[in-house]
């Protein structure tokens, strides 16, 4: 990357979307069917029309896989390609003589466009790879002593999720129903009374294995494309019920939200830092070189249906993360496991040192003892009905800045 990179484009103070991100992203608008598209500024750039330029020749891509209901098949062609695409709109976007420039309709503003679920996740699979937020969890429901299970320091803990809950930005959701425990009788049936979000981030596959093949750490970023922010939405009463023996199954399935553009890695590639130490030292294949963490800063806030203006509960940072996405992917796949384009691995809860940066309102509230103060007076110790919960989340360095956007959605009563 450049140190410094000029643009032509108009691009707001603090966009998320500078010219050193380039996120890709799937869009409709009132005379556009889906089709790819990448942020700069508060606008979209149209990969069909500024295909129909030249801009891509020579690299191999078919105006059906950019006329697409999915980057799936974009995805597919390969870091090479992929890169090379991204390199060409960069260069263009720096270029005062690009065609581009005096192009009509190759531009759409983002609030006149229909945003959609960015691939086709046909896997997903949800960590659990944060040591704040495990190790607050087992002081609260285990032992306050010896909060982590036995296994958690040698393994990316993790489970297999559901793929057809995962939705974009903007779709709300209804409190789920289902099984729970009260403490003095029977199970009952009814809507979940303790709603709760899971501050998370997720990577997306770039690149597909075969049946009993597994991906080192040392390869394993050449089959990660890119990152979302993820909202892992968690029924906490249901999910106390059930887990035991076999873990999370409707307190979790019922939606994760996404946010709808995809930061590729190498835009967050100059935000890599060092990870934190882990001991005792982990098993060979989960050995790994380098920085593999990324200073990300995260933020969650609730907008209560009452009043417009949303209130900041809490700020965390990728970079606490205990197991990287390097160690998650070499894990995932070191039993033959196969993965494919598209397949979907969420970081788990994202929990800072402090109690203002925990990631889930269970450890905001711990577990329902302490309130969580809004704004006009208001508080929360779990979510409530026409509650909007906002995520956002963006790396700064040396004055270059690559967010996310944001992933929102809005929790509507029980059906």
């Amino acid at each position: 990357m450049s140190s410094t990179l000029n643009t032509w484009v108009e691009i707001p103070k603090q966009t998320d979307f500078t010219i050193y991100n380039l996120p890709f992203g799937i869009f409709s608008a009132t005379d556009k069917s889906k089709r790819i598209g990448v942020a700069i500024g508060d606008q979209i750039l149209d990969l069909v029309e500024a295909s129909s330029l030249g801009i891509f020749d020579g690299l191999g891509i078919s105006t059906s896989t950019l006329e697409n209901d999915y980057l799936n098949d974009f995805i597919a062609l390969g870091k090479k390609t992929t890169s090379a695409a991204r390199e060409k709109i960069q260069s263009h976007l720096c270029d005062e003589n690009s065609p581009l420039k005096s192009a009509s309709g190759i531009f759409i503003k983002q609030e006149e466009a229909q945003m959609h679920l960015p691939v086709k996740v046909g896997d997903y699979t949800d960590f659990y790879s944060s040591i704040e937020h495990a190790t607050n969890v087992g002081k609260m429901f285990r032992d306050p002593e010896n909060a982590l299970l036995p296994n958690w320091k040698h393994l990316p803990v993790g489970y297999h999720g559901r793929a057809s809950s995962i939705i974009v930005s903007g779709e709300d959701i209804h409190r789920p129903k289902g099984q729970t425990k009260p403490d003095d009788g029977p199970p009952v049936f009814g809507p979940c009374k303790l709603m709760d979000f899971e501050l998370e981030m997720a990577f997306i596959v770039g690149k597909e294995t075969e049946l009993g093949d597994s991906v080192s750490t040392d390869k394993a970023e050449d089959h990660i494309f890119g990152m979302v922010l993820f909202n892992d939405w968690s029924a906490r009463d249901i999910q106390k019920w059930e887990y035991v023996p076999l873990g999370p199954f409707l307190g979790k399935s019922f939606a994760s939200s996404i946010s709808p553009w995809v930061v590729t890695m190498e835009a967050l590639d100059p935000f890599r830092v060092t990870g934190p130490e882990q001991e005792p030292e982990v098993l060979p294949y989960l050995q790994y070189q380098g920085s593999r963490n990324y200073d990300i800063d995260l933020e969650v806030l609730i907008q209560p249906e009452s009043h417009d203006e949303p209130s900041s509960i809490t700020k965390s940072n990728f970079k606490y993360m205990y197991w990287n996405m390097a160690q998650q992917l070499a894990h995932h796949t070191v039993n033959g496991c196969n993965v494919k384009v598209g397949d979907m691995m969420a970081s788990g809860t994202i929990s800072g040192k402090d109690e203002q940066s925990f990631g889930s309102m269970l450890e905001l509230s711990w577990a329902g003892s302490n309130t969580v103060p809004l704004k006009n007076g208001e508080v929360r110790k779990f979510l409530q009905d026409g509650d909007t919960v906002i995520m956002r989340g963006h790396a700064e360095k040396n004055g270059i800045r690559i967010g996310f956007g944001e992933v929102r959605s809005k929790l509507l009563p029980a059906k």
